[in-house]
């Protein structure tokens, strides 16, 4: 399996367009991350490693990350694009609090079997999915 920069850079090449250091610097800072992190967020991360960077370039590099089929954008319903890295990674679903955000990634193989059976069932053969299941965690039930 090829590493995210070589995924990346030949990508890039497809696409006729440059692998630069600025790109390579937000791929690695998305890397390096252990949460689902904001365009914004990512943008500040990015800027404490090197401040020429600009936040167009952050937000153009993420859509590339994205098509390049690298990295996943996120919807936790809460008006918030968060992004995370998809590749060599295994599928997993989240679980996401409503009240204070807190989201923990699940990994269930009889979910992912089942999920398969029903598109199975509708004539359907599964490319990509996603599945975020809302509540309320522990803490946030319990006043905390």
């Amino acid at each position: 399996m090829k590493n995210p920069q070589e995924v990346f850079n030949e990508y890039l090449a497809e696409m006729n367009l440059k692998a630069t250091p600025q790109r390579r610097l937000i791929l690695d800072t998305i890397i390096k991350q252990k949460a689902h992190l904001s365009s914004e967020e990512l943008y500040a991360k990015v800027k404490a490693r090197d401040a020429s960077v600009g936040q167009a370039t952050v937000y153009r590099t993420l859509k590339l990350l994205v098509e390049a089929d690298l990295v996943e954008p996120l919807d936790f319903a809460d008006g918030v694009t968060r992004y995370e890295i998809s590749y060599g990674k295994e599928h997993h679903d989240h679980l996401i609090c409503s009240v204070c955000g807190k989201n923990i990634e699940i990994l269930d193989p009889t979910i992912e079997k089942r999920q398969e059976e029903i598109a199975k069932k509708h004539g359907f053969k599964l490319s990509s999915h996603k599945m975020y299941l809302y509540g309320i965690c522990d803490d946030c039930r319990k006043g905390k």
